[in-house]
């Protein structure tokens, strides 16, 4: 499949002085023992930081000020229900976390109060439940410039760090030692000129003001399932699982296999265990045990809820769910803790959506599991061992 690259991209807007805006850079925790932070072989992945949500510091009533230099360019896109919100409410500020060829990840946690990226995506990339798919006339355009991954922070504190110098003035003789928490701000408050905003139908970023023209449902509605055709789809899907080029970002763990066995058993104590130490657990802005968590979660709520006694998966996910969001944006990546509150609220990427369906006989099964595979890569494998974990689960629960 062509891979669209996104013109722009390198090529953020920046706000006029005087913006409100209160984002601040942090590095991404992880748990201990957990992989190191670094580029995934898949070459999707790219080590990022997160941020902290907390209460939303105020809308913009107007759009940003855009200097000439930088006039955006009119992009169409098309966009999850899971933003509706979000796009729909007056003009907010945000930072961007990452800028790729074909996908740049925006970051609006620390104005909404909980983890809130929007992926704007191009064409033959992985649909995912927060992305906007750009509709990109042409792909003859140049990549983004090497460093462009590197986050960038909205400006706008310039007014309100502006009298903070008079208060610093003078006090060299008391603050000897605190030189080393002095400069430590010059890093957060250095190179915000770039930054992002999200709100009435618009999104602005990167030198694009991308125009939500339509929607698509994250959520889908699997319907009714037999034991024998949900038999009949996770043995599909493991086949093609089991011939796939890429492999999950934690293959030989031993961490997934005890988590889908707990599941199984339903054991939800293990299993919540389990669950929180894979949290975070592998490289780059998504790492591999939040994919995996979060095709698990989706294949206990959608397909366990789908089939007769699924109660019992549908339980087990809710708790689950409930266990890996508590605090995710501390523990993970925003883009990921995202994602497991997607995932929780049972909204997939579209191509997961697709095999899910398919599992209901709408479609076959095996070409959606290799669409997933091929366009998701390392993830479309993390989320495709999610299902079938997930799937697993459900059939014996369905009868215990």
């Amino acid at each position: 499949m062509t891979r669209g690259k996104i013109p722009g991209a390198a090529a953020p807007i920046s706000p006029s002085a005087g913006q409100p805006s209160n984002s601040r850079h942090r590095n991404s925790k992880h748990s201990p023992g957990q992989y190191s932070s670094g580029q995934h072989s898949s070459g999707q992945r790219t080590a990022g930081g997160r941020a902290t949500g907390r209460a939303r510091a105020g809308a913009l009533a107007t759009p940003p000020a855009l200097p000439s230099r930088a006039a955006p360019r009119a992009v169409p896109g098309v966009a999850s229900l899971a933003l509706h919100r979000l796009v729909r409410e007056p003009l907010q500020a945000g930072r961007v976390i990452a800028v790729l060829p074909d996908v740049i990840y925006l970051d609006f946690g620390e104005y909404t109060g909980e983890p809130q990226v929007i992926a704007l995506t191009a064409p033959g990339v992985i649909c995912l439940p927060n992305a906007i798919t750009l509709k990109l006339p042409g792909q003859d355009v140049p990549a983004p410039p090497a460093g462009a991954q590197e986050p960038a922070r909205p400006a706008g504190r310039e007014d309100r760090t502006a009298g903070r110098e008079d208060r610093t003035a003078g006090r060299e003789d008391r603050t000897a030692g605190r030189e080393d928490r002095t400069a430590g701000r010059e890093d957060r408050t250095a190179g915000r000129e770039d930054g992002a905003w999200v709100g009435n139908g618009r999104v602005l970023a990167c030198g694009m003001d991308v125009q939500v023209r339509r929607w698509w449902d994250p959520s889908p509605v699997v319907g009714p399932l037999s034991r024998g055709r949900l038999e009949h789809g996770v043995a599909s899907l493991a086949r093609v699982y089991s011939a796939a080029e890429y492999r999950p970002g934690l293959d030989g763990h031993d961490a997934p296999a005890a988590l889908a066995a707990r599941c199984a058993a339903g054991d939800l104590a293990s299993a919540v265990e389990i669950a929180e130490m894979l949290v975070g657990l592998g490289p780059g802005l998504t790492p591999s045990g939040d994919s995996m968590i979060s095709g698990l979660l989706l294949a206990l709520r959608l397909l366990g809820g789908a089939t007769a006694g699924g109660t019992k998966a549908v339980w087990l996910a809710d708790w689950l769910g409930a266990a890996v969001t508590c605090y995710a944006e501390q523990r993970t990546t925003a883009l990921a803790a995202t994602l497991l509150h997607c995932a929780a609220r049972g909204q997939a990427a579209e191509e997961v959506s697709a095999v899910l369906r398919a599992f209901a006989g709408h479609e076959p099964v095996e070409p959606a599991a290799r669409r997933l595979l091929t366009v998701g890569r390392a993830t479309g494998a993390e989320l495709t061992w999610g299902l079938i974990a997930g799937c697993g689960a459900a059939l014996v629960l369905s009868v215990s």
